[in-house]
């Protein structure tokens, strides 16, 4: 038997990747309680103070927390600093300061940043679907049904 430990392969940071697993799951978490909740029904104080103190935990852990552990991981365990630039394979990013043809160097440190961009994009889309959710569940598709006549035809008034 083989003894692999997941956590010890190159790229993997346990706290980045709870935090990114835990806040998307407490966020999908709404769905299954907001088709339980009947719709139109009024919230009691503790109700709204639950729900608030709910959200605004899984927006702390969305917005502060996920981004804050990728640019530690990627600081400390991954070494993407300003120090070191992206050459590409085969060297076809290598900047002319250094041998190359690209007249821009591109650093590590800017990859991480657009990872945290393209996180923060992530929940803000995840945010923005869920409020449209929640204000949309329980309203039917209009009926394309014509009301029939007890004769069988469409009672259709003309225009």
């Amino acid at each position: 038997m083989l003894a692999i430990e997941i956590t010890k392969w190159p790229g993997m940071n346990v706290a980045f990747l709870s935090s990114l697993v835990g806040s998307i799951a407490l966020t999908l978490v709404v769905i299954p309680v907001g088709k339980r909740r009947p719709v139109g029904k009024p919230l009691t104080w503790g109700e709204a103070m639950l729900a608030s103190v709910y959200a605004f935990a899984v927006m702390f852990l969305a917005f502060g927390v996920v981004p804050h552990q990728w640019i530690d991981h990627a600081d400390k365990d991954l070494g993407w600093s300003k120090d070191n630039i992206i050459y590409g394979p085969g060297d076809i990013l290598k900047p002319q300061e250094f041998g190359g043809w690209l007249p821009l160097t591109l650093q590590y440190e800017a990859v991480r940043d657009v990872v945290v961009v393209l996180l923060h994009v992530l929940y803000f889309g995840m945010v923005i679907f869920m409020w449209r959710w929640w204000q949309q569940r329980g309203r039917a598709a209009p009926s394309t049904e014509v009301a029939i006549s007890t004769y069988g035809r469409p009672l259709v008034k003309k225009a």
